[in-house]
């Protein structure tokens, strides 16, 4: 087994994420307040989605900090006993991984039990909480809110979920204790941090266990920030990175992980403390709903990807499987697709060391950097041979391609009338990028701006 040399904290791994959770019992309007922080009229946030029938994760910005809200919402079904089971779950889960938890109570039906319950299990943490008093619609109900206060968990802020009064408040007092900046767009470190993300049980445990049961090169653990992620060194075979808070490094509390909302909630940090992540799929079990949740949370952090298809040892095969199952997973993928598909098995430590060089690629293209000469010497000569349609009579002409000085690829097109170009257009030149470039695995943002 490696030996692990402990560390002191340095200020090179003290990158944080901003994440808000949303707790409270059932029906007091968190979900509501979810939609109102992801998708304001005035541009409050932008809105990061999951799936479009279950929105559990959004990214929002306020006055220019970018924090990430989760909704814990939703998934609670059954008797009182059920009720009071799932909040238990979805709180503690909360409490691990937020930086500042949103307790959510109804200010007209006052405290309950099931606030009691969730305010029992919030006085168990040092993380800020705001106790936010909702459906004070109108002010009449203004001062409803003096109960519960009660909880002693701190300010009470009234607030309506519905039309958005209130919320300016709150969130001015959040963000206090959210890093101001983005730190992966400014972080210089010289290793890449790579992060080891899926469902619970597709295998994320015996892939880590694989790297650093019994490498003897590894070197440390390095305790990171203020809320103990731990980055792991892995060092053997010529490859050199860190290992991001995955599962089988940081300890967390047990606790049963059945319900979909608890697997994303886990990766968003994960990922958003990341370079690159592989991407765990169970091969027997397919990709499922969740996984698209944590594949499309990749894909808005502006990630890198690499799809490992594992425990591909336990598939009855023939010589058409594998590339019939790539095609498939490809397809369900689209249009982020243009990422490696490597099938594996932890358990045997088949295809590791490949696994290890496509994260290793993936990265190179993440922080890739085209020189604007060779850009716009190829990207204007397929422009003018394919230009974007006309829009109400009006000739699109873009004039002037580069790329920006951003943490993962992005592109601004400078052209006459950036707003008439349609998205058919813009695939199309990220198609031509990804063709030219190579980008695989790594989302690529692309910008129309006026020239």
């Amino acid at each position: 087994m490696s030996s692990f040399l402990l560390l002191a904290p340095c200020s090179l791994f003290t990158h944080m994420s901003n994440i808000v959770a949303i707790v409270g019992r059932p029906n007091v309007g968190k979900s509501t307040l979810f939609n109102r922080l992801t998708e304001s009229r005035n541009a409050i946030v932008k809105e990061v989605s999951g799936v479009t029938r279950d929105r559990l994760y959004g990214k929002g910005d306020w006055n220019g900090i970018q924090f990430s809200v989760i909704d814990t919402g939703g998934y609670i079904k059954g008797s009182d006993d059920i009720f009071e089971a799932e909040i238990r779950k979805q709180v503690e889960i909360a409490v691990q991984e937020a930086t500042v938890i949103v307790f959510m109570v109804d200010v007209m039906a006052g405290i309950i039990d099931l606030d009691e319950t969730v305010a029992s299990l919030l006085r168990k943490t040092k993380k800020p909480i705001y106790i936010v008093a909702n459906k004070v619609d109108n002010t009449d109900r203004v001062g409803l809110s003096s109960e519960f206060y009660q909880f002693g968990l701190g300010d009470v802020f009234d607030v309506s979920a519905t039309n958005g009064s209130g919320t300016g408040e709150l969130l001015d007092e959040i963000v206090k204790h959210f890093d101001k900046e983005d730190d992966s767009a400014n972080e210089k470190e010289d290793l890449p941090r790579i992060a080891i993300v899926g469902r619970p049980n597709v295998g994320k445990s015996s892939l880590v266990n694989a790297l650093t049961g019994e490498e003897r090169n590894i070197v440390t653990n390095i305790s990171g920030t203020t809320r103990d992620a731990i980055n792991t060194r892995y060092k053997a075979f010529g490859f050199d990175f860190l290992l991001i808070d995955t599962a089988g490094i940081r300890k967390k509390a047990k606790v049963t992980e059945d319900i979909e909302y608890y697997s994303v909630l886990r990766s968003v940090r994960t990922i958003e403390n990341s370079d690159v992540c592989v991407f765990m799929i169970d091969a027997e079990e397919g990709l499922q709903k969740q996984d698209l949740h944590i594949f499309y949370i990749i894909e808005k952090n502006s990630k890198g990807v690499v799809v490992l298809i594992n425990k591909w040892d336990l598939v009855e095969k023939d010589q058409n499987t594998m590339i019939k199952y790539e095609e498939n997973i490809r397809k369900q993928l689209a249009p982020f697709n243009d990422v490696p598909i490597i099938f594996t098995s932890t358990i045997n430590k088949q295809r590791i060391h490949k696994a290890l060089e496509a994260t290793m690629m993936v990265h190179e293209n993440r922080t890739k950097k085209i020189p604007t000469s060779k850009l716009n010497e190829l990207m204007l000569e397929i422009i003018q041979a394919t230009p974007p349609p006309a829009m109400k009579g009006k000739y699109i002409r873009i004039k002037y391609v580069q790329q920006l000085p951003t943490h993962a690829p992005a592109f601004a097109f400078f052209c006459n009338l950036p707003q008439y170009i349609p998205d058919s257009y813009k695939r199309f030149l990220e198609n031509r990028l990804r063709e030219n470039f190579d980008f695989c695995g790594v989302p690529i943002k692309i910008f129309f701006r006026k020239k």
